[in-house]
């Protein structure tokens, strides 16, 4: 019952937008300051926290602005096909789980030879727990490698632009 429910959401979302394009289009902001040594950041009403490794000069007392991006991957991974993908594509799903990794250097940060700061060899597992089977699982997973914006955004970066200023 609760995936007919969620269809019937996504299909009156989809009629929705197609009759309003622009009630889809939105311009998510996140800000951050310094509290108490750590990033503080507020996503519309949720917040967060980031930090450094002691050895980075951080606290280690939240996570790493690095394993919030991994985060933010496995979890578009997890709510966007539990939430999304499975009702509309009409796929049945008990559960997802994903895993997020990448090779990173900390040397980098700190400006060191021989070591880059950028993260690579990023990878995601997704496990997705589906009584329609390989085929089923297979099409979620060709959909969601179209569509999942936090996957896109790594794989096919566009440009940021970035400006400092004194306060």
């Amino acid at each position: 019952m609760e995936t007919r429910t969620k269809t019937m959401t996504i299909e009156d979302t989809v009629a929705m937008w197609t009759r309003d394009p622009d009630r889809a289009r939105s311009v998510p902001t996140v800000t951050a300051r310094v509290e108490d040594g750590q990033a503080a950041i507020q996503a519309g009403p949720f917040a967060l926290r980031a930090d450094l490794p002691a050895p980075l000069g951080g606290t280690n007392q939240a996570p790493s602005p690095t394993a919030l991006l991994l985060s933010a991957l496995a979890g578009c991974a997890v709510a966007f096909v539990y939430d999304t993908l499975g009702p509309q594509l009409g796929v049945r799903i008990n559960g997802v789980e994903a895993s997020a990794r990448c090779a990173a250097d900390a040397r980098g940060l700190l400006g060191m030879d021989g070591a880059e700061p950028d993260l690579r060899d990023l990878a995601v597992d997704i496990t997705v727990d589906s009584p329609d089977g390989e085929d089923a699982v297979a099409e979620v997973a060709r959909v969601w490698q179209e569509r999942c914006p936090i996957y896109l955004a790594l794989r096919r970066p566009s440009d940021v632009a970035v400006s400092f200023r004194a306060a």
